[in-house]
């Protein structure tokens, strides 16, 4: 893959979810989560961002993918404890999606075992490669700052609607 750089166009877009926003507390979407994942079983799990995979790991929710930069709002956390936890480090500047981050992602989605990518720069635009790469029927989540989580049902259709994004963005 190519390196991306977010247009602002691509951006303005990005500001709505992707998918179903859940609003509420960490207790209330957490929970509601866990509803949904019974129902619902998706064929895989996949995170993006600091704050739900804290939350999903504290809630005793598994994923297949957890993407992390050690950041919340843009400011420094406690990195997360990943001992013993299979990780992929990766570098992608703010604004862009680096063909590095793309490989990383490709290989996260594809590995069997519980995989982490942590991000030096910033995970939020890896959102876009996870839902490209990952298998129909898979379920991403990222969080919505100040409001809830994101779901995003990969289908066809949000497949599309991604490559569109994609093929937005300028390549650098």
């Amino acid at each position: 893959m190519r390196n991306l750089l977010l247009t602002d166009r691509t951006r303005m877009k990005l500001k709505s979810p992707l998918g179903n926003l859940i609003i509420g507390s960490s207790e209330e979407t957490m929970s509601a989560l866990k509803e949904i994942l019974k129902k619902e079983k998706p064929k895989k799990l996949f995170a993006i961002g600091d704050f739900i995979t804290h939350n999903l790991m504290k809630y005793g929710i598994e994923t297949n993918l957890s993407i992390i930069d050690n950041k919340t709002m843009r400011k420094n956390i406690e990195p997360t404890q990943l001992d013993g936890i299979k990780v992929i480090k990766s570098r992608n500047p703010p604004g862009m999606i680096t063909a590095e981050a793309w490989d990383a992602v490709k290989k996260g989605v594809e590995d069997p075992s519980i995989t982490y990518i942590v991000v030096d720069g910033e995970e939020d635009l890896l959102t876009l490669p996870v839902i490209n790469y990952a298998p129909l029927r898979a379920l991403v989540m990222y969080g919505q700052p100040s409001k809830g989580v994101v779901l995003v049902w990969v289908t066809e259709s949000k497949k599309k609607e991604v490559e569109a994004l994609i093929d937005e963005m300028e390549e650098v």
